[in-house]
């Protein structure tokens, strides 16, 4: 772990790096936090991961780039842009000279970020740190990017106590982790007060179930399993409907059209923006997902979800009983989405809003915990 520290001085920049949706919704609440707190300056950077689905998030939490690097291209290979991204990071953060660098999570971004910060001596302060599947490959290339860039990290910000145990058992010191809870939290409650409308016409009196599907270990013959059992489920269920917003993944598209075919009641739309997304799945009888965030969003929406992954970094929904871990097994999901629709005590069980991801303060949480690396880094300076 780097021991560099930043010179002392009143005004702070801390460089806070993106390059996908998710990211910006988690790093939102968080680059919020530090101007309010007066303290810091926010450089925010975009790599441009996935261009096409970040304008209308960066527009919901009014946050324009001060870099936009725009990497993104068609096609492109996980080497490849990982290059792109550490030799872009690095011309940009050599000419900005921040004090910290600061991403979220697990992409090919946060690598990149995690690597140049290492090598410009800049601490790297990783949010949502020590989420673990103990599968090296599983997510792919997910859990190898978020083990290699906690090992840069000057502060780990854990979003549960699982998390902070995860980092504890690789050799972490305490001292550098906070449990924080997940930023997604904070950015979700305030997105879903203001109930920006999905702009899908609904048909009235039906259970909406919506559904996302997008992840690399699941091409192939599981998505198309995962979505004949989607098929199977509306033809036994008069009155369900099921909303899947389809991945722009070709892959991904193409799976969808062969297995749903033409059904009325399987409404397959483009990617809705973050705003729109959050209150169609409050609208929601439950979720059915391979999305990591949305294992974390809907139980504290207070819907039930069902996890269509092998493993899981998310432990805490299944131990609390609000999401179940099916894997690809399209049996087990027609089972469980069974259950759901037939069963209401076991609906309610898992619909009781029991969120183990945070309070909505994680963002503050956080900010705090900088205050006290800089103030321990200057009072260190100041008794040299």
């Amino acid at each position: 772990m780097p021991d560099e520290t930043p010179s002392a001085g009143p005004d702070r920049t801390i460089a806070c790096v993106f390059g996908t949706r998710p990211e910006v919704v988690k790093m939102a609440p968080v680059i919020a936090a530090l101007r309010t707190s007066g303290r810091y300056r926010a450089l925010v950077v975009n790599t441009g991961q996935h261009r096409e689905l970040l304008a209308e998030t960066l527009e919901l939490f009014d946050l324009q780039p001060d870099v936009a690097l725009d990497l993104m291209q068609h096609g492109q290979r996980l080497a490849a842009f990982l290059g792109r991204c550490v030799e872009g990071l690095d011309a940009e953060l050599l000419a900005a000279r921040p004090d910290a660098v600061m991403a979220e999570g697990d992409t090919s971004t946060v690598l990149a970020a995690a690597l140049v910060a290492f090598y410009q001596r800049l601490p790297f302060f990783h949010v949502e740190a020590g989420l673990r599947t103990g599968q090296f490959r599983n997510p792919f290339p997910e859990e190898m990017n978020r083990e290699i860039a906690g090992r840069f990290a000057a502060l780990h910000f854990a979003p549960t106590p699982t998390a902070r145990a995860n980092l504890l058992s690789e050799g972490v010191d305490p001292e550098s982790i906070e449990v924080t809870g997940n930023t997604v939290i904070d950015a979700l409650l305030a997105v879903r007060d203001r109930r920006i409308p999905h702009g899908i016409a609904l048909t009235p009196k039906r259970r909406l179930i919506v559904v996302t599907l997008h992840r690399r270990e699941s091409f192939g013959a599981p998505i198309r399993s995962m979505l004949r059992a989607l098929r199977d489920l509306a033809a036994r269920y008069r009155d369900i409907e099921i909303v899947l917003p389809a991945h722009p993944n070709p892959e991904v598209r193409a799976a969808v059209r062969d297995a749903i075919g033409a059904d009325e009641r399987i409404r397959i739309v483009d990617p809705l923006p973050y705003g729109p997304f959050v209150t169609l799945m409050d609208h929601a009888h439950f979720v059915v997902t391979d999305s990591g965030g949305i294992q974390e969003e809907a139980p504290a929406l207070h819907k039930p979800v069902l996890v269509l992954r092998e493993t899981t970094e998310r432990p805490e929904a299944i131990a609390a009983g609000v999401a179940r871990l099916l894997g690809n097994d399209a049996g087990a999901l027609e089972h469980e989405a069974s259950r759901l629709l037939d069963d209401p005590a076991y609906y309610s069980s898992m619909a009781r809003g029991a969120s183990p991801y945070g309070d909505g303060h994680a963002a503050q949480r956080i900010v705090s915990r900088i205050d006290r690396y800089f103030d321990t880094a200057a009072a260190r300076d100041h008794a040299r």
